[in-house]
């Protein structure tokens, strides 16, 4: 084969090799880019200050409806808890030697309680319910645990705005010091020291 020829097939060996892994994602040739649509749909997360919260506001009413319809039959009619957690209640047990934990007594703050059931509730379609709705039901839950009237709307500004009960104000004056109470309870209580009983075999099998 003569010379030009053979460089000219060079070249288009090189040529075809370098289109073909153009869209490759990494040295194995294989996946690709997420595209903005695909990001924003994983990319819900709230943290405890409330970034990333929604447009959007349900009232304590409408929130009513909502538990009713989607999460009566797993946590009970009031948050007393069924086949589900329970959400209602046990304020100042955290401390005792059979802490309740509830939204009410160990994570009172509406954008933790919003992130939860936004990415995780109902059980059985999660992800399924509006930002109104999701407003509305973390509206009532807090609502029946004494932390929100039975009148209001929960929405951006008012869960940003109530850092004393939904942020980080409220996990150091609430949670903390009862969780080191416990804590220290634990610690001080004394260690009950257990010998193993010996079993030997039976002297007669039943039946015999």
């Amino acid at each position: 084969m003569p010379a030009r020829e053979f460089y000219i097939a060079v070249l288009a060996l090189l040529a075809l090799a370098s289109v073909a892994p153009a869209q490759a994602q990494s040295a194995y040739g294989i996946g690709r880019s997420a595209t903005p649509a695909e990001i924003a749909g994983w990319n819900i997360d709230i943290d405890r200050d409330g970034n990333n919260l929604p447009s959007g506001s349900g009232s304590v009413s409408h929130g009513r409806q909502v538990f009713d319809q989607q999460c009566a039959s797993c946590h009970g009619a009031k948050g007393e808890g069924a086949v589900g957690d329970k959400l209602v209640g046990g304020q100042g047990t955290l401390a005792t030697p059979k802490p309740v934990r509830t939204v009410g007594s160990y994570w009172p703050y509406a954008p933790t309680l919003f992130d939860y059931i936004r990415r995780a509730m109902p059980q059985n379609a999660p992800q399924s319910l509006s930002n109104e709705d999701l407003y509305a039901v973390s509206a009532y839950i807090l609502n029946l645990n004494g932390l929100l009237a039975a009148d209001a709307t929960l929405d951006v500004e008012r869960a940003l705005m109530e850092v004393d009960y939904f942020g980080p104000v409220a996990l150091t004056k609430a949670v903390l010091p009862a969780m080191r109470a416990r804590r220290a309870a634990v610690t001080r209580a004394p260690r009950r020291r257990t010998v193993p009983r010996r079993r030997g075999w039976p002297r007669r099998w039943p039946g015999s």
